[in-house]
């Protein structure tokens, strides 16, 4: 299970399973990174629900 997350300055893929781990980045500074993960650990439930939901059908 994974997420893209965009920007306007790049891209970044993170693994949600089997945790939460930056996969790829194109462009971003480390700084801008480590606050995009801080928001995908802050709503992991909520990304999951809504992987779940869309993958069931």
């Amino acid at each position: 299970m994974h997420i893209h997350v965009l920007s306007p300055d790049g891209e970044a893929k993170f693994w949600i399973e089997p945790e939460i781990e930056l996969a790829v980045n194109h462009g971003l500074k480390d700084k801008e990174v480590r606050e995009l993960e801080s928001i995908v650990r802050e709503h992991e439930d909520e990304i999951r629900d809504h992987w779940n939901k869309h993958f069931s059908s």
